[in-house]
């Protein structure tokens, strides 16, 4: 056999293994479809949740705040402020770390 043979049979291979991976990964995906759906809107509540509850949470205590102890600025509007600063970079930090996860089972799977 010549060394082109053997380069085509390699690269036959190559290719078969990558189409077994590919059709592993959307087998995978179909029987999986329900729950990578829940967990999707799951993960939609939880970005939710994770920038409201320190939104309003700021906001009520600004509002506490600013009837015990009056002053010349809006603890409400600062704190609520702070909060959504709070609850967005708590939602980022969330879908990062799922991207993160998503990305290591797929290469856990490629390997």
């Amino acid at each position: 056999m010549s060394d082109s043979d053997d380069e085509l049979r390699s690269g036959k291979s190559d290719f078969s293994e990558q189409v077994g991976v590919k059709a592993a990964r959307k087998l995978k995906a179909q029987r999986h479809v329900t729950q990578t759906v829940w967990s999707g809107l799951g993960m939609m509540g939880l970005v939710g949740w994770s920038v409201a509850m320190p939104t309003v949470l700021g906001a009520a205590l600004g509002m506490w705040l600013d009837e015990h102890y009056p002053g010349g600025h809006s603890w409400t509007l600062a704190l609520l402020a702070a909060g959504l600063v709070l609850g967005c970079f708590n939602a980022w930090h969330w879908v990062d770390k799922e991207g993160r996860e998503i990305r290591e089972q797929e290469v856990d799977d490629d390997a």
